[in-house]
């Protein structure tokens, strides 16, 4: 009988603890699903003039410099590019999660907006937090959910 008593304890509390970070890796989950769609998690897409990309690199970063919005100076202030020939664009992703749209044929700025889905997928994973937290408490959760689903 007082193993059946210190089940259910254990099986409570640890419901409790687990609590917190299935939530937030729910809900977070939920908001990366829906990130095409939800332009407050990602911006849309936008279209360029043209597919194939014309500009230099030059062209650019000053097309980056004339947002003040991304606070970019030097190319130590880009995190990455992402060239979408297909749609006549590329992203610039600052690394203060500000995102620049930049027409590939024309050089001008299409779109800046702030991107969160970066923000929510560290989130999402635990890494946000510090990797301590990630490999320390996410992980062990994601192994106590899956023995409870079990």
């Amino acid at each position: 009988m007082k193993l059946q008593i210190l089940a259910r304890k254990l099986h409570y509390w640890g419901a409790i603890l687990i609590s917190l970070p299935i939530v937030l890796v729910v809900a977070t989950g939920i908001l990366l699903q829906l990130k095409k769609q939800v332009p407050w998690v990602q911006p849309v897409e936008q279209r360029g003039v043209g597919e194939i990309p014309a500009i230099s690199f030059d062209e650019i970063l000053e097309a980056c410099r004339s947002t003040p919005e991304a606070e970019i100076a030097t190319w130590d202030d880009i995190n990455r590019l992402d060239v979408r020939p297909s749609r006549g664009m590329l992203k610039v992703w600052a690394k203060n999660n500000w995102e620049i749209q930049i027409d590939t044929q024309t050089g001008a700025v299409l779109q800046v907006a702030f991107r969160r889905s970066d923000i929510i997928e560290a989130i999402h994973d635990g890494s946000w937090f510090s990797d301590d937290v990630k490999l320390w408490i996410f992980l062990p959760v994601a192994f106590v959910l899956l023995g409870l689903c079990g």
